[in-house]
């Protein structure tokens, strides 16, 4: 990924759309950004490269500080090598993050293989269907036990980082990482009946994970010490978004001496040199010039999202639904690594789950609880998958939607109602659209709003959506 005049014309940035998304100050001289960009330096270039190929490293980063700075779990957050366990799915008041979903809950951590080796201790599924993805440094996915791939069966698997080659003890599956930093991404499928919480909640409670070196010993994690300098309020992307040039590429430098790049990014490392960054060794400042400052971000930042739109098949546009199924692992497409991270960080593999998202019925017109729309799929076309699928209404700010039946989501475990000739018509509208028809309602706000389908354990089959073989149809406005 090299910026030139050529790429920046096909990463879908032009002048007018940057300053119709509120950036008119860049645009405002010939010694701005664009001439620098277009016509500049091949430092800043390089600069913007080196940008949107750490882009998902230091967002880990940042995310892991603030996930972790707890003295003891507490909802979301607990601290390094600590065991989060979410109880029971968010409500319209849940404003943690944003598109939770009431499909499955979380059991997740952070923890550092870079000294030692940890294990991860899974109990018995049995068949209930979960994926304990396990996230890099650098976002990608480098393994996934869970129903699919290793089966229900209690397992016990070795974490070992970059270099370990020590011996693996009996009856330890090696799972081999990266990098130092680790982010265990669990997800456990629950009907959110009080009967089905509690089977869950036990599974989430036998669960163990911890250094090697304990293995064997009852084991507490240690206390977490909370760092009072680190902003807890504001957004994640914000928090990096806002990092100048040589903030931004500092803590890149130091986050890649315990996190390496992979083999196959040498080519695009070796180039960042020319701007003092080097894997393994401090930032030389010197060489980052210093009108870099607050122009590398902005600019970088919004060839990241432009991605969404012209991807080069990355995303896929169909019927009014967005989606990509070439997510979780990404060899050297640092755009689409970046995308992902900046709109979706934590990712699954396609042939875990994939998100089609849609944020209008047509290019013209918003969602909005004033109309009424329907979603029917076909007798046997509903969603193929050999998890479970669902439709979740988020408002325009991505939360769930306060009703008076407190659906936030449609699957066929909420028990919709078919029609005669075997389709699935779901009514989505702000109304109740009556007895007849309720438990097919999935209620929208008065407002805008957004729709997420989710596909866990995509067919890969035809039909199938990774390849094509199924289209997912349109939302039609009645």
């Amino acid at each position: 990924m090299t910026l030139t005049r050529r790429a920046f014309a096909r990463s879908g940035i032009s002048l007018l759309a940057l300053t119709a998304s509120g950036l008119p100050a860049l645009a405002q001289s010939s010694e701005g950004l664009f001439s620098s960009a277009i016509e500049g330096t091949e430092d800043f270039g390089i600069a913007s490269d080196a940008y949107v190929f750490g882009y998902p490293l230091v967002t880990m980063e940042m995310t892991r500080r603030i996930m972790s700075n707890v003295a003891a779990a507490d909802g979301s957050r607990a601290p390094m090598g600590t065991l989060i366990k979410m109880r029971e799915y968010p409500d319209a008041t849940f404003r943690d993050i944003t598109a939770p979903n009431a499909d499955t809950l979380y059991t997740t951590a952070w923890f550092d293989v870079g000294d030692e080796p940890w294990v991860l201790d899974q109990p018995d599924f049995g068949d209930r269907y979960f994926l304990l993805p396990l996230l890099s440094a650098w976002t990608d996915v480098f393994e996934v036990p869970g129903a699919r791939t290793s089966g229900g069966a209690a397992k016990t698997f070795l974490i070992t980082g970059p270099g370990w080659t020590g011996t693996v003890p009996d009856g330890m599956t090696e799972l081999k990482s990266p990098t130092a930093l680790v982010w265990l991404l669990g997800r456990i499928y629950c009907t959110g009946t009080k009967e089905d919480y509690d089977a869950v909640h036990a599974l989430q409670d036998a669960f163990k994970l911890q250094p090697l070196s304990t293995w064997g010993q009852d084991y507490t994690p240690p206390a977490g010490t909370v760092d009072a300098s680190i902003d807890m309020k504001t957004p994640t992307r914000d928090q990096v978004n806002a990092l100048s040039a040589s903030a931004y590429f500092t803590l890149m430098a130091d986050l890649m001496k315990r996190n390496p790049p992979a083999a196959d990014d040498k080519p695009a490392v070796d180039r960042f040199a020319a701007i003092g960054l080097v894997p393994g060794q401090d930032l030389d400042a010197s060489k980052l010039k210093p009108d870099f400052e607050d122009r590398v971000a902005p600019f970088s930042y919004h060839r990241i999202m432009a991605h969404l739109v012209d991807s080069d098949g990355d995303m896929t546009h169909e019927n009014g639904w967005l989606f990509t199924t070439k997510a979780g692992v990404y060899g050297t497409n640092y755009i689409q690594r970046a995308l992902v991270t900046a709109v979706g960080l934590g990712a699954n593999r396609p042939h875990d789950a994939i998100y089609p998202m849609s944020q209008k019925p047509n290019l013209i017109e918003d969602y909005t609880g004033s109309n009424k729309y329907t979603l029917t799929f076909p007798k046997g076309e509903t969603p193929p998958v050999k998890g479970f699928w669902s439709l979740t209404m988020y408002d325009e700010n991505m939360f769930f939607v306060a009703n008076p039946i407190n659906r936030y989501s449609m699957s066929i475990r909420t028990n919709p109602v078919m029609g005669e000739d075997g389709s699935l018509t779901i009514y989505i509208q702000n109304e109740n659209p009556g007895s007849d028809k309720e438990a097919n309602w999935l209620p929208a706000p008065s407002g805008k709003f957004h729709l997420m389908l989710r596909m866990y354990w995509p067919d890969d089959q035809a039909p199938s959506i990774i390849d094509g073989s199924w289209k997912i149809p349109a939302v039609t406005k009645v």
